[in-house]
């Protein structure tokens, strides 16, 4: 049985399993597929904080980052370049029954700073400030 180990002791939650399955499913559509209809989808299906949350980071990546194009990526609101590499992306705290969600970048967001920097941040709602603080970064993740 997926996601369980030989002993029979579970390996990966059921949410986990899900990401799992939503992940094949959208490899198999990934060229054919309308991206910002797959994430708005996935968007609507959250309760009402993480949906805010989620609404109001892809009107700031819109706004900051229009060259990035919305998608789904293991089931959860995601942004990529050009090259298809996920630079962004949004974990609802309701899907994996979390006391806060996240907003994180991936490798291909260029925000290398030294040897050490941030790549996920635990939202609980957006201020103004967070949002200029996402809006710079996205910027900078961008190039």
């Amino acid at each position: 049985m997926a996601g369980t180990s030989k002993s029979g002791k579970k390996v990966f939650s059921d949410a986990e399993m899900e990401a799992m399955q939503d992940a094949k499913v959208e490899r198999k559509k990934s060229k054919k597929g309308d991206g910002e209809a797959d994430l708005l989808a996935k968007v609507a299906e959250m309760n009402d904080s993480d949906r805010a949350i989620a609404e109001r980071l892809h009107a700031l990546v819109k706004e900051n980052a229009p060259d990035l194009a919305p998608k789904t990526w293991y089931g959860m609101p995601a942004w990529s370049n050009g090259a298809g590499k996920v630079v962004c992306f949004f974990t609802a705290a309701g899907k994996f029954d979390t006391r806060y969600a996240s907003f994180g970048f991936n490798e291909a967001a260029l925000l290398d700073d030294g040897t050490m920097w941030p790549t996920a941040f635990a939202v609980t709602r957006l201020t103004e400030a967070d949002e200029k603080k996402i809006a710079a970064l996205l910027r900078k993740a961008v190039g």
